[in-house]
């Protein structure tokens, strides 16, 4: 997804503000998650503002979970226009349940670990010795 006539950025400034290795920036751009990057006259490439917006997308994917599967399903969307918006939304939505799964999951177990937390903290405050050896 590279644009013309915008500031071009090296493959070190967009690992940069990325935050993803340059082997995964070639790594998406030849599996299709990043549109073939523009080059210099040496072959280097070089990253437009877009793309940086574009691999955001997708590091936000990514970091919640969306299977790379998932991502290319998006972004062959993404690239086939204004007709495949609602399908997008639907990808988003699903992923968006799955997220919110995952985040109740992670809100119980916190939940054990805090409560844990409490014992021990009552433990140490305690200055008698602790009993006989529970569950951990």
């Amino acid at each position: 997804m590279s644009g013309a006539g915008t500031e071009m950025l090296s493959p070190a400034e967009a690992v940069a503000r990325s935050g993803f290795s340059l082997d995964t920036l070639r790594y998406y751009e030849k599996i299709g998650l990043l549109d073939a990057v523009q080059r210099d006259r040496t072959g280097r490439r070089l990253f437009s503002e877009h793309d940086l917006a574009w691999l955001g997308m997708l590091r936000c994917l990514r970091d919640t979970g969306m299977p790379i599967a998932g991502m290319l399903r998006f972004t062959e969307l993404a690239r086939s226009g204004d007709l495949t918006v609602a399908e997008r939304l639907a990808v988003l939505e699903e992923h968006d349940a799955r997220v919110e799964e995952q985040i109740a999951h992670l809100r119980r177990q916190q939940g054990r670990i805090r409560a844990k937390i409490g014992h021990y903290r009552a433990v140490l405050s305690d200055p008698r010795p602790e009993p006989a050896p529970t569950a951990p």
